[in-house]
């Protein structure tokens, strides 16, 4: 599901094998965009250099009672906010076009998009173009200097990149002002997840402001595809190319190789401290890991000491780049056990033997990917949780987690975590509560960008 857009040094920065090595988890085939929307940037320029502070645009008119929402700072106008849309012709997905309250006074200029839900992606709002003009109306020096901004705020917050850590999100949507584009790095290379049509439209800018912050040349481009239907892209995904991509990173001083064919972007950039702090508290413990993936939490536990660790994952895929990580740092495969199970299947069988460890982390995939499913996933949460309170020694430590929006947005993880501990009979102590690595910033106003809960609680 992704496209490489890459220098020369393309081949130096990747490891490539032939398909016969291992599975078809590292193939990387090519997405072409169909021609469902086709994209007109000619005028750009010659609208950003009209000599009006508010050259003449399409307007997006809120409902009554509506601007308020936006005024403080959402980017997001949902199609139900909308009264009406003015403009001779009407503007067409991808325009940029003025949004103003129910009198038609200006509240910001953003990117339209007349079939999605999320009808304007505001990019500006009408003081900040009042103080800096620089970028108002132009596309290109805006994406350039928001993406610069959020590489200035990885070095002076984090020191990011550095030796110690090169793996990190670079552009986080909504929380770096972009909405529908999050940029991950992995060493000298880049991953772009695109999830907007204005994303798609501006690819050659969005690269070329990326190698202009940070250097990288070699880019990868993964396109979401079910999102982007929503955005009236049609995607098609042709047969895979039968090559891997492999990268290694650094995350903390621990290694390990990276499948841009994985989860996400192919590594889960966003529990890096998370996964610090289970290093710091894992001398001579035992830990089991639950979906393991390959091996973030597991690796950091052998690092920071424990004696014996177990990763458990039903993904063959990324249990052999975990065994490929073990190996990568060094470590004793004599103390670290990777599995290939299902969890609830493991679990079970672990209470029914008695067997119990230290510390237990439980990072599930999503399970709630959308409100209307909250309610079935809130049980399968309680109901993996009270399993793997059964299997934490009195006075242990349980890392548990949630990747889903829904759950984090309701403010429920809590909940459901106090009601499995009733059923599985244990007491519970909150410690810690946090989300993701402060390279993933959240817009306070957009707080449906929250979306990890990764909760450190001591069990009895």
């Amino acid at each position: 599901m992704a496209r490489c857009v890459c220098c020369a040094a393309h081949l130096k920065c990747l490891n490539v094998f032939s398909k016969s090595t291992t599975t078809s988890f590292y193939t990387v085939p090519r997405v072409l965009v169909s021609t469902a929307i086709s994209f007109d940037i000619s005028n750009d320029n010659a609208l950003a250099d009209s000599t009006s502070p508010h050259p003449i645009y399409p307007r997006v008119v809120l409902k009554k009672g509506k601007a308020n929402l936006f005024r403080e700072g959402n980017p997001v106008v949902y199609g139900g906010a909308v009264d009406r849309v003015i403009g001779r012709p009407p503007p067409q997905t991808g325009d940029v076009v003025m949004v103003t309250d129910g009198t038609e006074k200006a509240i910001g200029w953003g990117m339209f998009n007349s079939v999605s839900m999320y009808r304007v992606r505001l990019m500006q709002m009408e003081d900040e173009i009042r103080r800096d003009a620089s970028s108002s109306f132009n596309m290109e020096r805006l994406i350039e200097s928001r993406i610069l901004a959020a590489m200035k705020l990885r070095q002076d917050l984090l020191r990011l990149p550095s030796s110690e850590t090169d793996v990190y999100r670079l552009v986080n949507s909504e929380g770096d002002r972009l909405s529908g584009l999050i940029v991950d790095v992995f060493g000298g290379h880049a991953v772009v997840v695109s999830s907007a049509a204005w994303v798609e439209r501006y690819q050659s800018k969005v690269e070329r402001a990326i190698k202009h912050a940070t250097g990288i040349s070699c880019i990868t481009w993964r396109p979401s595809v079910e999102i982007l239907k929503e955005e009236g892209l049609q995607m098609e995904i042709p047969k895979t190319s039968g090559l891997m991509e492999f990268i290694q990173v650094v995350e903390n001083g621990v290694k390990f190789m990276v499948s841009f064919e994985g989860q996400k972007t192919g590594f889960y950039a966003d529990q890096r401290e998370n996964r610090l702090l289970l290093r710091s508290c894992s001398k001579d413990k035992s830990v089991l890991d639950l979906c393991c993936y390959t091996g973030g939490f597991a690796l950091n536990a052998a690092v920071g000491g424990a004696t014996s660790i177990t990763g458990i994952d039903s993904s063959s895929p990324a249990l052999e780049l975990a065994q490929m990580n073990i190996e990568l740092n060094n470590l004793d495969t004599k103390r670290i056990n990777f599995q290939k199970a299902d969890i609830t299947e493991y679990m079970r069988s672990a209470v029914a033997d008695g067997t119990t460890w230290d510390i237990v982390v439980l990072d599930p995939p999503k399970l709630a990917p959308t409100r209307k499913v909250l309610q079935r996933a809130a049980a399968k949460y309680r109901a993996l949780n009270s399993l793997a309170m059964r299997l934490i020694k009195p006075g242990g430590l349980f890392m548990t987690c949630s990747c889903s929006g829904a759950v984090t947005q309701s403010g429920a993880f809590l909940s459901i975590l106090k009601e499995a501990a009733s059923s599985s009979k244990r007491r519970i102590t909150q410690l810690r509560y946090a989300g993701a690595g402060a390279d993933h910033p959240l817009d306070p106003a957009f707080p449906e960008g929250a979306y990890l809960t990764n909760v450190m609680l001591r069990v009895m």
